[in-house]
């Protein structure tokens, strides 16, 4: 039986700042990955790298923003003049945001594709000759909302159902050089991602609630909880597996409504 091990391994993960981004960073620290970790907010991208290097890896901080090309091409040329090697790139930065197609606007639109698409679009496709080298992985994180249709939240779904599409034909484009492209759909999980998107304290707390009962588990979920998973399809436990969408939401992609 193959344990889950990181150990030796170098991965590059966006959005590690917060939230699921840094529950990843940590989780994989512990699992012995070396680790280039980027995100827009230097302070907190510092808070994540200290709780990383607390477990004997190395880790280099990247402050950047994942929509603009020139940060990307950063992110991915010091990952390899630091470390000379990438085994897994893990694909979190993401937003949301509401709106629906009466009062989303077109540019709107285009800056949700740029960050939760054509960010994916462009640090993979720069990613290739490298996974291809050390036969790694790629994982992306996209959304309950990649796979079910919600009103008022049009572009955030549209962008991650891009997400899961794309998982899946590039694993079969990839799959010849054995690099394996896997998918993470997380239900609500507990993290700042909404409040950024538009929600007041008040209204976070009532959506929780509601998360009780939406979700059979009858919670939301936790982002460490999601970084288990993905922790799992960029280690070699999850070696046959590529082109999946994994739901990790407490069993609400199995809900149909009554």
């Amino acid at each position: 039986m193959t344990k889950i091990s990181l150990l030796g391994k170098v991965a590059l993960i966006t959005g590690a700042s917060s939230g699921i981004g840094r529950a990843t960073s940590i989780l994989f620290s512990n699992l012995g990955a070396n680790l280039a970790l980027c995100g827009r907010n230097a302070e907190n991208l510092n808070e994540t790298a200290e709780q990383c290097r607390q477990n004997d890896v190395q880790v280099l901080t990247l402050q950047g923003d994942v929509t603009n090309t020139d940060s990307i091409n950063m992110f991915m040329d010091k990952t390899l003049n630091k470390f000379n090697r990438l085994d897994s790139l893990v694909n979190n930065a993401g937003r949301i945001a509401t709106g629906t197609i009466e009062t989303t606007k077109l540019c709107d639109l285009d800056d949700m594709m740029d960050i939760n698409l054509r960010s994916l679009f462009q640090l993979t496709q720069l990613a290739v000759p490298h996974l291809t080298k050390t036969q790694g992985n790629v994982v992306n994180i996209s959304s309950i909302c990649g796979s079910k249709s919600f009103p008022g939240v049009l572009a955030y779904c549209v962008s991650k159902a891009a997400v899961d599409q794309f998982t899946k034909c590039v694993a079969l484009e990839l799959a010849e050089k054995k690099i394996r492209v896997n998918c993470v759909n997380p239900g609500t999980i507990v993290t700042e991602l909404h409040k950024r998107g538009g929600l007041n304290e008040q209204a976070y707390r009532e959506f929780l609630e509601k998360a009780k009962l939406a979700h059979p588990l009858g919670r939301p979920g936790m982002a460490d909880e999601i970084a288990q998973t993905i922790a799992f399809l960029a280690s070699d436990a999850s070696s046959f597996i590529t082109g999946v969408t994994v739901p990790v939401d407490g069993g609400r992609h199995a809900v149909s409504p009554r």
